[in-house]
């Protein structure tokens, strides 16, 4: 029988970078919960999971903040 962790793993395909928790996007950028909180409502990227659960592909994060970067006077 497949743990809790097995059942709830988003499967992606080989070669994929995989989906980093709330927790690992918050250690890679230095930041607080509230600031990756703040990002999801203005639009970062988002993959929902199963207990409303949430992981964060880093490839499409990195294009979201790319897009976010002030137009340069």
């Amino acid at each position: 029988m497949a743990t809790l962790a097995e059942r709830t793993e988003t499967l992606r395909p080989v070669g994929v970078a995989p989906l980093l928790t709330t927790d690992q996007l918050m250690a890679l950028y230095g930041v607080s919960n509230w600031t990756v909180n703040q990002w999801v409502q203005r639009g970062c990227p988002v993959e929902p999971t199963a207990f409303r659960g949430r992981r964060f592909d880093l490839g499409a994060v990195r294009a979201w903040m790319a897009g976010q970067q002030p137009a340069a006077a």
